[in-house]
């Protein structure tokens, strides 16, 4: 009988175990004291966190914790698959140097109503560097205690070995110059040996950065020895969307773009933006930052990210009902375009209006509404903001390849496109 106990524990855990392994990352804050947690290229405002292999560039990651109170912040790197689930290599199979490290650069706020810590990481740096490509997730926890993550934030590192050439076109399989637009694409190997590039080639596909409605891992329609060729895939049909929303709180002292007006109530200052409305039917031109957001206070003598304050953000939906069928959420790339609590909308009856406040620090946002339907994953814009081919979108395609016998997946190529 204790055999059979021990055997089904066995079972369970290993069953445990195979899950966590299985599970996605994303970037993502852990515990409500942390806030605006971002990852870029260091020196590059609204970059997306790629950087090639051994190439002189790295990654910053900052965030803030929300007191003046000193915390003990250690980190840990993991190398991790094309879905961003975690690859089989040992930790001396992709760094050099420690495989763990302290966060050592932190400075506290000046002037601000909302006292926070500002902490500062770069990768690779004297202690850390990357041998191999691929994506990474930086973990990090406090006190040395690593079943207790406080954030987490991932990357790519690329080594360019194949040309990627896209297109974006309005005539789709399903319509044409309505509501949807179609990624072509094709990989151009240049002379990059691959055996059989139907198993060793995988691609992925974002657009605006977007979890929800990623693609993974499509099929070409035509192979050569010299490019992969992917066009009139029906996978890489995506909604057009509409242009972002965006609001502009930077200064405390003015109303900046978005912004209704600016009050001090309480502890801190609130932010009303203007109303939203409806829009489906009506394509707005504007020029947007695809769901970028940017830390920045006008009035800063030095260093925006330790005397730039938070504020409140009150952001409201005009509708006359709630949609029965569905969530409605605050998408971009200040809540990491993660469909959760923080980021849901609740409509009030009594105003007709959606509604949520945020506590956001000080600097330029984009956002937009997104729709999750009942018993899906993917979000549609087309219940608020309606969707439009006219509509300017970014594209980030990666492609990965393991070869015969390799254990890790290359990123061999990455292009943004808009």
């Amino acid at each position: 009988m204790k055999k059979k106990i021990h055997l089904i524990i066995m079972v369970l855990l290993a069953s445990l175990s195979d899950l966590m392994t299985a599970t996605p990352y994303r970037t993502s804050i852990l515990r409500p004291n942390i806030k605006t947690l971002q990852i870029g290229v260091q020196d590059e405002k609204y970059s997306l966190p790629i950087i090639e292999l051994n190439e002189n560039k790295n990654i910053e990651i900052r965030f803030d914790e929300m007191s003046h109170e000193t915390h003990n912040y250690n980190y840990t790197v993991l190398h991790c698959n094309y879905d961003w689930t975690l690859s089989d290599l040992t930790t001396n199979e992709y760094l050099s140097g420690y495989i763990d490290g302290y966060i050592t650069e932190f400075n506290q706020s000046i002037n601000t109503n909302y006292l926070y810590t500002n902490y500062r990481l770069t990768l690779p740096n004297d202690n850390m560097q990357f041998k191999i490509s691929g994506n990474y997730v930086v973990i990090i926890y406090e006190d040395n205690i690593k079943d207790k993550p406080i954030a987490q934030a991932c990357f790519s590192i690329v080594e360019p070995k194949v040309e990627i050439k896209p297109t974006i076109r309005y005539n789709t399989d399903i319509e044409i110059n309505g509501r949807y637009q179609q990624l072509d694409f094709e990989v151009l190997l240049n002379s990059y040996s691959v055996r059989d590039p139907m198993t060793e080639i995988k691609t992925v596909v974002r657009q605006n950065n977007r979890l929800d409605n990623e693609v993974l891992n499509i099929t070409s329609n035509y192979i050569s020895n010299t490019k992969l060729t992917f066009v009139n895939n029906k996978s890489l049909i995506f909604e057009g969307g509409n242009e972002f929303h965006n609001f502009d709180i930077s200064s405390v002292y003015a109303a900046g773009r978005g912004v209704d007006k600016i009050v001090f109530k309480g502890s801190g200052y609130n932010a009303y933006l203007f109303k939203d409305k409806i829009q489906i039917g009506n394509y707005l031109h504007d020029y947007d930052a695809n769901g970028r957001f940017i830390i920045n206070n006008q009035e800063a003598f030095e260093d925006v990210h330790t005397e730039s304050d938070y504020v409140l953000v009150h952001f409201e939906l005009k509708t006359p009902s709630p949609f029965f069928d569905g969530k409605l959420y605050l998408g971009g790339e200040f809540n990491y375009n993660l469909f959760d609590s923080n980021n849901l909308l609740q409509f009030n009856n009594f105003d007709e209006t959606y509604s949520h406040t945020l506590l956001l620090k000080q600097g330029g946002y984009n956002y937009q509404y997104l729709f999750v339907p009942k018993g899906s994953t993917k979000a549609t814009s087309t219940r608020v903001d309606g969707s439009y081919w006219q509509t300017q979108n970014e594209y980030t395609i990666y492609v990965y390849h393991r070869g015969w016998g390799e254990r890790y997946d290359k990123l061999i190529g990455v292009i943004i496109s808009d």
